[in-house]
This record gives structure tokens, C-alpha cells and sequence, in this order.
């Protein structure tokens, strides 16, 4: 599976697969319980291949940034989301050296390692994995 079949979902804890799509919406499974929901075409979602981390000079897709936390924590799980503000944006700018810090809120940051830590137990942020992605992201 690849980060574009990975939805957040607004308004909604966690990560969900979409699973299908029907006329007035779509069915999404939940990462957390792997409960079904449905999910209406009005509902505020991102897919998290279409997702970027401001930098100074361009956008980075949170794939290139997942990879940069496999590489660093060697296809392990990061630290907490739930660590300090100062701390977590410390460990970001050992990811991401050039991420912009007036337009990437602690709260991005948050999402960004707990969204990794979610995915990480499945095998979804390994560093060939995401090669992979971002090999077919540019090929487009």
C-alpha cells in the first residue's frame, strides 16, 4: 500500500485506507481500531500523498520527509508526539535541516511524527518503501 491510499480525515483521530469509493463518498478503514466508516464528499480530507512540508527554498511531499525519519531512526519508530515543543522541533530540524520554522507550526510537526509512528508498525515508512514512492512521484 502506498501513502495514496492513506487518508486524514478532519475532525477524525488518526490515519484511515480508503478502501472504495461510492457515490456519495467513500468507505475508509481506521488505522487505530480498523473500524469502517463512511465517509461523505463534504468531509475535509487529505490524501497524504498529496501532502508538503514548507522549506526556505521549495515544498518537500511528507513522503521525502517520512524517509528522512526511516533513514534517521534506521526503520525504527521515532520519538513521541507527545514529546516537548523545543524537543520535537530540535529532532525535526535533524530531519528536515531546511524545514521553514514561521510556516511549519509545532503542531505540523506533532501531526508529521505521529502520523510515522502509525505507519511505521506496518511497514509503510521504510526507507525502500518510500524509495519506491518517491520514484513513482517524480515519474509522473
Amino acid at each position: 500500500m502506498s501513502l495514496q491510499k492513506i487518508l486524514a480525515i478532519s475532525g477524525k483521530p488518526g490515519l484511515f485506507e480508503l478502501k472504495i469509493q461510492t457515490r456519495t463518498g467513500f468507505v475508509a478503514e481506521s488505522f487505530l481500531d480498523g473500524k469502517k466508516i463512511t465517509v461523505g464528499m463534504r468531509s475535509n480530507v487529505s490524501l497524504l500523498s498529496e501532502i508538503a512540508v514548507y522549506t526556505y527554498d521549495e515544498e518537500i511531499k511528507l513522503a521525502e520527509v517520512f524517509k528522512a525519519i526511516a533513514t534517521k531512526e534506521n526503520d525504527g519508530p521515532s520519538i513521541s508526539h507527545k514529546e516537548d515543543n523545543s524537543v520535537l522541533s530540535s529532532y525535526f530540524r535533524e530531519v528536515l535541516p531546511e524545514y521553514d520554522e514561521e510556516r511549519v507550526y509545532a503542531s505540523d510537526i506533532k501531526k508529521i511524527i505521529n502520523w510515522y509512528n502509525m505507519l511505521q508498525p506496518k511497514g509503510l515508512v521504510t526507507v525502500e518503501a518510500l524509495s519506491k514512492e518517491v520514484k513513482e512521484e517524480t515519474a509522473e
